[in-house]
């Protein structure tokens, strides 16, 4: 990999991610004879053998290489689309009850039967992206069952929704309900029906009344069952990616949808988190696991997923004309941090998921679900598209 800074970040993330990271994962990280994507690999790039295969996984692999035949950049759309109707046979009701099983077994049974909104959320943005690739009408079909098994599997008082059934505990999170937004503006703008912006209006206003707090006006992570905070000022976490996340996800809202009476409100939302999750969350050009809701830097640990949030935001804010010198300078910086700590020559298109306190790596395998999150981040970056 050439240095990222005479290089250009842009060219840099195109040129790692076509060349090197989308071959590996469509190729090492695809299980041909079982038409599902492995969910692990080692660091030389065999897969690991898991007793468990998530829904999760699929769903974003198949979204990834649907987007990435779209862009015209890697032609791997087929396989995701064989990978998806694989999927389809064997999570979908797959006990006989409504919604999508949560993981497949060795023998390619269910090895659980949780309804999960997280796995949920997923699955419709995999829907998203198969469905403009494909134009499959078949697909849409599938996503109005799912979006009415969601309302009934996960319905919950005071909005929003229970994050799995059964209940794992009495927490709401803000997580999984952030990937619905993101699942509901995909298949807005894959279908352009009114009722999936509807869909994610009411999850705007949802996070805008409770998961932000009006007192530091950091976005939570969990919350009681009527969605107050679980505990008192200050002890309440804060992930310094969510709010990247979330940012990114306000701003492409109120780009579909302009004439919403709070779209002004909303952007001015999306910057504040922004400018708080920069502030708070990153030192020495890095984004780190935690904050709590004072401010107050929690967790020094690394995750890859958080720094690929902090450069598609960059990347969109250079390309909507938002951004200033500073971030120019920061999205340079966190490039040449990405390619030299995270994801290093000598894994050829893989990665270090997380590196702990003392920066020393945190896990012994590459695990398939942070392509997503790379591929957003370089798809964003302006004037080179992967």
């Amino acid at each position: 990999m050439p240095d990222p800074a005479p290089q250009g970040p842009a060219t840099c993330w195109a040129s790692w991610m076509v060349g090197e990271a989308l071959p590996l994962w469509s190729s090492a990280g695809y299980n041909q004879p079982r038409r599902l994507y492995h969910e692990r690999l080692t660091f030389d790039a065999t897969p690991i053998p898991l007793p468990h295969l998530r829904l999760m996984v699929q769903a974003r692999q198949i979204a990834t290489f649907c987007q990435a035949e779209l862009d015209g950049v890697f032609n791997a759309g087929s396989t995701a689309l064989d990978c998806l109707h694989e999927v389809q046979a064997r999570y979908w009701r797959a006990d006989g009850q409504p919604g999508w099983v949560f993981a497949l077994g060795p023998d390619g049974q269910p090895s659980s039967s949780v309804r999960d909104l997280y796995a949920h959320a997923f699955i419709l943005f995999a829907h998203a992206w198969a469905y403009r690739l494909s134009a499959d009408p078949a697909l849409l079909k599938i996503v109005h069952k799912t979006v009415a098994d969601v309302d009934a599997i996960f319905h919950a008082p005071c909005g929003g929704f229970w994050d799995a059934m059964p209940r794992p505990d009495g927490l709401r999170r803000q997580n999984p309900h952030m990937h619905l937004l993101e699942a509901y503006l995909a298949l807005f703008e894959a279908t352009t029906d009114q009722f999936y912006l509807d869909r994610a209006q009411g999850l705007v206003a949802l996070a805008l009344n409770r998961f932000i707090s009006p007192r530091s006006g950091l976005l939570l992570e969990f919350f009681g069952p009527d969605w107050a905070p679980c505990k008192d000022f200050g002890q309440n976490p804060v992930e310094p990616g969510h709010l990247f996340e979330w940012s990114w996800l306000l701003t492409s809202y109120t780009t579909l949808n302009p004439t919403d009476p709070l779209a002004a409100h909303i952007q001015t939302v999306a910057e504040r988190l922004f400018q708080a999750g920069w502030r708070h969350g990153v030192t020495q050009n890095t984004v780190r696991d935690g904050i709590m809701d004072d401010g107050t830097l929690s967790h020094t640990s690394t995750r890859i997923w958080p720094q690929t949030e902090l450069a598609r935001l960059l990347a969109c804010r250079q390309t909507n004309g938002a951004s200033n010198a500073a971030e120019t300078d920061l999205l340079a910086h966190l490039t040449r941090t990405f390619f030299t700590t995270f994801a290093p020559k000598h894994l050829r298109g893989g990665w270090i998921d997380r590196f702990d306190a003392l920066g020393k790596p945190a896990v012994d395998h590459m695990p398939a679900s942070s392509l997503y999150h790379i591929y957003g981040a370089t798809r964003a970056q302006p004037a080179a598209t992967p």
